[in-house]
C-alpha cells in the first residue's frame, strides 16, 4: 500500500467536523387543526350533565334588562313560598336578604328587624323595596311594572313571592341559607364525575 495515500486518508477523516454533543430528538409536532397539545387525564370529563349550580356572582353587563323568570302575580306557581309568605313574611324576607347579602346578614337577624319595623312604623314595605332593588342590580332584572318602591307598598306579599321565587329559579336553595348554597356548591363542583360507558364483560 502506497504510505502517501494513508497520510491522505487520514488528512481527510480529520478534517471532519466532530459533534460535541448527541443530537436532541425533535419534539412532536402537532396536528394542523390543533391549537395545544391536551393533556391526559385518565379520568372521563362529562360537561353535559352537572348539576343546575347556584349564580353566585352578578350578571355580567348586558345591553339591556332581562324579564323576571316569572310575573308578579303567579304566585300559585310556588304554592308552598306563597303559603309562608301569607302567614310569615318575615321568613320570606328574611332569606331572601341572606341570599341577596350573600351571608353578611342572616336570615334571623333580617327577619327580626322586618318584623320590627312592621309593628312599630307599619311601613316594612319601604325596607324590602331596597332589597328587591338590590336583587335587581346583582341578576340585571327590569324594574316591571312599575317602581320598587311601589310594587312593596301595594303589593308586598307578591312582591315578595315574586324575589323569592327568582332566587329559587336562580338554582339557589332557599331553606338552607347562602352558607349553605355556598358549601353545596363547592361539594358539588368537587364531585369526581360519573364513568359512563364502562366495559362490560
Amino acid at each position: 500500500m502506497d504510505c502517501s495515500s494513508t497520510i491522505n486518508d487520514l488528512e481527510k477523516v480529520s478534517s471532519l467536523p466532530i459533534p460535541s454533543a448527541p443530537p436532541q430528538p425533535q419534539p412532536p409536532k402537532l396536528s394542523s387543526n390543533m391549537d395545544q397539545p391536551f393533556t391526559t387525564t385518565g379520568f372521563p370529563i362529562n360537561v353535559t350533565n352537572q348539576p343546575n349550580l347556584p349564580r353566585l356572582t352578578a350578571t355580567p353587563d348586558l345591553k339591556s334588562p332581562v324579564p323576571w323568570s316569572t310575573g308578579l302575580c303567579d304566585c300559585c306557581d310556588d304554592v308552598n313560598s306563597c303559603c309562608l309568605t301569607c302567614w310569615c313574611p318575615c321568613i320570606t324576607f328574611g332569606r331572601i336578604a341572606e341570599i341577596v347579602d350573600r351571608g353578611s346578614t342572616s336570615c334571623g337577624v333580617s327577619g327580626a328587624l322586618y318584623t320590627l319595623i312592621m309593628f312599630v312604623t307599619g311601613c316594612s314595605c319601604l325596607y324590602s323595596c331596597f332589597y328587591r332593588s338590590k336583587l335587581r342590580g346583582q341578576y340585571f332584572l327590569e324594574e316591571s311594572p312599575c317602581t320598587d318602591c311601589c310594587i312593596h307598598c301595594c303589593c308586598e306579599e307578591c312582591s315578595l313571592c315574586q324575589e323569592y321565587r327568582e332566587l329559587k329559579n336562580q338554582g339557589f336553595d332557599m331553606s338552607i341559607g347562602w352558607h349553605g348554597n355556598v358549601q353545596r356548591q363547592k361539594r358539588i363542583a368537587e364531585r369526581p364525575p360519573a364513568v359512563q360507558g364502562a366495559m362490560t364483560r
